[in-house]
């Protein structure tokens, strides 16, 4: 039986429509890829690899607001 991470897919399928021209997009294209990216990060968050993200992400925001005082 073949079995499919579905936030690899996800990642896979938003990977290869970013990779496509810029001109060439609709409104309703960049609404789908933005929905995409959302439902990715739903599936990345509750993961050890989410959580990892999360802390670096917040680590350099903190970072960056210590610098900015």
């Amino acid at each position: 039986m073949l079995t499919i991470n579905v936030a690899v897919l996800l990642a896979v399928i938003i990977v290869v429509r970013l990779g496509r021209r810029t001109e060439a997009r609709s409104r309703n294209d960049e609404k789908l890829s933005a929905v995409l990216a959302l439902a990715l990060g739903v599936l990345l968050a509750p993961t050890a690899l989410g959580q990892a993200i999360q802390d670096i992400l917040g680590q350099l925001a903190n970072s960056v607001t210590q610098a900015g005082r």
